[in-house]
């Protein structure tokens, strides 16, 4: 018998010499007893990865279904598309979110499947909303990039959109108290476009990152509207302050401020706490540990005798 994967499963065809029994009865043993990693040591069942691509699918869909869906024009009732695959991805939704609340402490006690279900009526009631801040990072690349000739081009043709719808998306959930269920939205879009956006970060209306490969936004970053990002671009922390038992204080602001009308050229690094005032330029390969005021432009050193 082969599983899913292909791979041989039966104990009947073990290669001569393989002592099996004993290697599985190892694993159970670091399994069960000298290195359980079960949250609060128990066998759960966990959201599926799989899912929840599904899920991101089909709410891009819901969004721009004459972009995302075989829509031929004069042919189909663009509503029933869209609420047919709502229907389905809310369904879903609903689920993944009980499985993944269980391992947010903040939902621990309670009935996690009504919980579920509140954070679904609450997310479906922000998806106009969610629509039209994408609409405005589209807008944004269509007007920051001389390449983009359409609306259509940067929607399908974008790396940097496809990160930042799945970040609308995750940041919507992770606000109505699914940590976990946007976390993996988070890393799914993340390992579709090498861009890693926490999905706590909080990100203003008209938002462009161009090219995009190797952009690291951290959990309590703020970036503020018409916010320009180039590759390699990374938002993150100084240091990670630990408590008095030496485990890291977790939840603390540690991300940059990034005001309004910033553009930050590819490979900088801004760390830690501090704000890049509105309207600045921060150049390619800066490393910035300290506020900027307002209209700055910050290069490289020049260096002496040159």
């Amino acid at each position: 018998m082969r599983s899913n994967l292909g791979l041989v499963c039966s104990l009947e065809d073990r290669p001569p010499g393989h002592d099996l029994d004993r290697v599985i009865a190892g694993l159970r043993h670091s399994r069960e007893q000298s290195h359980n990693i079960r949250h609060k040591g128990h066998v759960r069942e966990l959201p599926s990865r799989a899912i929840a691509q599904q899920i991101l699918d089909d709410l891009c869909t819901v969004l721009f279904p004459s972009h995302f869906s075989r829509i031929v024009p004069g042919e189909h009732d663009i509503d029933t598309v869209v609420a047919g695959k709502l229907d389905w991805a809310l369904t879903l939704l609903s689920e993944q979110l009980r499985l993944g609340l269980q391992f947010d402490d903040a939902e621990a006690v309670g009935d996690r499947a009504n919980r579920a279900e509140e954070i679904t009526v609450a997310f479906a009631e922000q998806l106009p909303p969610i629509r039209n801040l994408i609409v405005s990072d589209l807008h944004a690349a269509l007007r920051g990039d001389p390449a983009a000739n359409s609306i259509a081009e940067v929607l399908l043709c974008y790396r940097g959109t496809v990160a930042i719808i799945c970040h609308r998306i995750a940041h919507a959930i992770n606000r109505l108290g699914g940590r976990f269920l946007a976390r993996l939205f988070a890393d799914i879009g993340h390992a579709r476009t090498g861009i890693d956006i926490h999905p706590g970060a909080e990100i203003g209306e008209g938002f462009f990152i161009d090219h995009g490969t190797g952009v690291v936004i951290g959990e309590t970053a703020v970036v503020g509207s018409a916010v320009r990002l180039y590759q390699a671009v990374t938002l993150g922390a100084k240091n990670f302050p630990a408590d008095e038992t030496g485990n890291l204080v977790k939840g603390e602001p540690r991300h940059p401020i990034i005001e309004d009308n910033v553009v930050i050229y590819s490979g900088a690094t801004i760390l830690g706490r501090i704000t890049v005032g509105s309207h600045s330029v921060i150049g390619g390969n800066v490393w910035l540990t300290r506020s900027v005021p307002p209209g700055s432009i910050i290069t490289q050193a020049t260096p002496r005798g040159t």
